[in-house]
């Protein structure tokens, strides 16, 4: 069959062109050939017309010498024309079916740019150079401002702020052709930086008036963006910043000037407060668990406020469980103000005591004026000690210095090693006794007598927790530091050793260096774990511990 086709075709050339296939005037029709006279029509080429349209300023009056360019598809050189005296443009041989950008500019009017699709029709053959009406296109004048105030949140003139305005629609377009596809880009962004005394203005933006008379008063919109502030330069604004939106009406009624007081960067209404703390009684007055409100020897006290506070504001004391005198801290703000360490001098800290805490701040952004009294315990949670007893000691109130003893009457005070509780359901009866393993009724045996080592009832041992130093004189006893507050935990404990009611004789004064006690913690064992005095770390105690020898504790004397 490819024969027969062959032969079919070479007789119909022969016709127009003898033995040899000529075509001279290169119109890809063999010469002699009359009917097609033109190849576009049997193998027609991309199709192309024209595009052209109209500039006009907002007031619809034709913009002359606007510059117009057109990028099409992905062509990296963009096609540029000047608009003629009646706005008017034009641009010649355009693909049909091809996406473009179209860019309307002229100093001091907004830009504008529009995408669109022009129409595979354009160029149909053979209609060549159909034309696509672009428009007409306004371009409104840049010939407005608007002024702000910035006010930072303690109130001074926020210098030195960076935003940016935008002013939307800056311009409109119209597509003879409905494209569908139209999409347009027509804001005005400005930036500008406040002065020393907050102003901040934006120059060359569509006035509110033209922007409301050619795009409506609902659409037309500025929009504001104000960067954070950071005025003393630590990193950490005090600002987040500000954003707003306002009408071209709402301009035109309310002005070109406006106040803008910044909120503060974490804003707050309460208070200034310590948000968290390694020591929760500083934080709340019901995180008073010792585990809440223990610190690690050697580690410093964390604090987070809910605002920032003011830079040298910050003050911490220190003292021992009973608050004779200050103990050395240094203190430090972080993080803009927010947060802070105290920290104790080298080796102040000891495991399983207590210490208080008085802490002053003033907030940076509101003045207010904070103070709290907190308390902690010195040791690591995960590191449990053993509770021992660090001394006995009583305070000498009965004999004159040259003959001290331990007297019947007299306070003993039992120190352990760390800080304890009772169980809080413990019934006075039920607190842990005080055994001397010593003859007291001069039996010459131990445990055959109230108050022995071994005999069935002993001293009540209370707990003595310290709210004011050891008193040491009369008249003006010793204040503390500041005012301290219970924890609930102590080291100190104390009972009063007296000669038992029908007891034959009293009980002898006893040599300091001859006392030897025994707290009988296991007789709480019957009453069962929840019974039991614990430790600062939640263990229970329940074996006895013993303590050779008192110190002596002076007698008040008159300053």
């Amino acid at each position: 069959m490819k024969k027969h086709l062959v032969m079919a075709v070479v007789p119909f050339l022969a016709l127009g062109c003898g033995d040899d296939f000529k075509d001279e005037n290169g119109d890809g029709i063999a010469d002699g050939v009359r009917e097609p006279d033109n190849v576009t029509v049997v193998t027609p080429a991309t199709p192309k017309g024209t595009i052209s349209g109209q500039v006009l300023t907002s007031d619809l009056k034709p913009l002359t010498e606007a510059t117009v360019e057109v990028t099409i598809g992905s062509s990296p050189t963009p096609l540029s024309a000047t608009t003629d005296a009646k706005g008017n443009f034009t641009f010649k041989d355009v693909p049909g079916g091809s996406q473009v950008l179209l860019t309307f500019s002229k100093s001091g009017y907004a830009s504008l740019r529009a995408t669109a699709t022009i129409p595979g029709e354009a160029g149909n053959v053979p209609l060549n150079n159909a034309n696509v009406s672009f428009g007409p296109v306004t371009l409104t004048r840049l010939d407005g401002s608007l002024r702000f105030l910035l006010v930072t949140p303690q109130g001074r003139p926020a210098a030195n702020v960076r935003a940016t305005l935008e002013a939307n629609p800056a311009g409109n377009i119209t597509l003879e052709n409905n494209d569908v596809n139209l999409s347009i880009v027509s804001t005005v962004t400005v930036e500008a930086t406040s002065d020393e005394n907050g102003a901040l203005v934006f120059q060359n933006i569509p006035n509110a008036q033209e922007m409301v008379r050619y795009t409506g008063s609902v659409t037309s919109r500025y929009r504001l963006w104000v960067s954070a502030v950071d005025a003393n330069g630590d990193g950490v604004p005090e600002s987040n910043g500000y954003v707003a939106s306002y009408t071209a009406s709402e301009v035109i009624a309310q002005g070109t000037t406006r106040t803008l007081h910044l909120l503060p960067s974490r804003p707050n209404t309460a208070a200034l407060a310590i948000d968290g703390s390694n020591v929760g009684s500083l934080k709340s007055a019901t995180n008073t668990e010792p585990l809440r409100n223990m610190v690690r020897p050697g580690e410093p006290i964390y604090l987070y406020f809910n605002q920032p506070v003011q830079p040298s504001s910050l003050l911490a004391r220190m003292t021992d469980e009973y608050a004779k005198e200050s103990l050395p801290v240094t203190v430090a703000l972080g993080t803009g103000g927010y947060t802070a360490t105290i920290t104790p001098g080298n080796g102040v800290v000891q495991v399983g005591k207590e210490y208080n805490l008085d802490v002053r701040a003033v907030s940076a952004e509101t003045g207010d004026l904070y103070s709290t009294v907190g308390f902690f315990f010195g040791g690591d949670a995960n590191s449990v000690a053993n509770v021992t007893i660090a001394e006995a000691r009583y305070q000498e109130t009965v004999r004159p210095p040259a003959a001290q003893n331990v007297d019947p009457g007299e306070t003993v005070y039992i120190n352990f090693s760390a800080a304890l509780t009772p169980a809080p359901d413990l019934l006075s009866t039920q607190l842990v006794q005080v055994f001397f393993n010593m003859d007291l009724n001069g039996d010459r045996t131990v445990g055959n007598a109230f108050g022995e080592y071994g005999f069935s009832q002993g001293y009540a041992l209370k707990m003595d927790e310290p709210k004011i130093p050891y008193v040491t004189r009369t008249g003006q006893p010793e204040l503390p530091v500041f005012g301290i507050s219970y924890s609930g935990y102590s080291t100190r404990y104390s009972f009063a050793y007296n000669t038992p009611l029908g007891a034959p004789s009293a009980y002898p004064s006893l040599l300091p260096s001859d006392v030897k006690l025994v707290v009988a913690f296991a007789k709480q064992a019957p009453l069962g774990i929840n019974g039991s005095y614990q430790s600062i770390w939640g263990q229970p105690i329940n074996a006895d511990l013993a303590v050779n020898g008192a110190a002596i504790q002076a007698a008040p004397s008159t300053p």
